[in-house]
């Protein structure tokens, strides 16, 4: 049947592989993203992408755990806000909140797994379509204008771009997320030791929880270390082969 062929043929793009990318371009993709990390005007443009995997973490985890989810307000200023109601207090609250700081790291980390399989058109539509799924609870709209400008960007990469260029922006937002989820740790530390954050994911989770804020600040800083390490070693995998370290 026309559509169960299609679905198919649609199921084997999307789960085939790419060839290995040369180790170059696995070494400028890191180059660039950490460039963007690094340098003030870039970082506080792209640093939009973070906060969108920071609320989106925040609405999935609270979605998981039975919580129910009122809307995401992303701010043209990078910051965000996650609506859920349900209890105030337990293991549902304690895991929303958590959820926000590391999900930009771990969606780093599924992205670089997928990337050391070389499942490219998989990871950029994953992508679109979690971009998609979360466009339906914004509730602003700088909100809206960010989600579709970054889901476009996704879509159209995947869509008309060469396998190379696929490759090169697939790699770089990789890169991005793993590197970038781990400022945003220090620059809450950073504004906490200064008094500007009171109300800040850690100072929650304090309330909630017997650990002062700086542990949370802590475990915030291990995730995301820890992610950005086994992501550069998956993402690495290229380099490794080419140097005869792994077969």
């Amino acid at each position: 049947m026309p559509l169960i062929d299609g679905l198919t043929t649609l199921w084997d793009t999307l789960t085939s592989a790419q060839p290995d990318p040369p180790p170059l371009l696995v070494v400028l993709t890191a180059v660039v993203a950490l460039a963007v990390v690094a340098t003030r005007l870039p970082w506080r443009i792209a640093r939009n992408a973070v906060t969108i995997a920071h609320e989106g973490g925040h609405a999935l985890v609270a979605l998981l755990t039975g919580r129910r989810l009122h809307g995401i307000r992303l701010h043209s200023d990078t910051s965000g806000l996650t609506l859920s109601a349900g209890r105030p207090t337990g293991p549902g609250m304690i895991l929303t909140l958590l959820a926000g700081y590391v999900a930009p790291s771990l969606l780093g980390l599924g992205g670089a797994w997928l990337l050391a399989g070389n499942r490219i058109t998989l990871l950029l539509w994953l992508a679109v379509a979690l971009l998609l799924a979360m466009l339906v609870m914004i509730r602003n709209l700088f909100g809206v204008l960010s989600l579709l400008v970054t889901g476009g960007v996704v879509l159209a990469v995947s869509w008309y771009t060469s396998p190379e260029v696929q490759a090169a922006f697939a790699w770089t937002s990789v890169w991005f997320l793993l590197l970038g989820g781990v400022r945003p740790v220090f620059e809450l530390h950073r504004q906490r030791a200064r008094g500007r954050m009171p109300q800040s994911d850690a100072d929650q989770l304090a309330r909630l929880t017997p650990f002062p804020a700086l542990f949370w600040v802590g475990v915030f800083l291990l995730v995301s270390v820890g992610a950005l390490v086994v992501g550069a070693l998956l993402l690495a995998g290229p380099i490794l082969t080419d140097a005869g370290l792994i077969g």
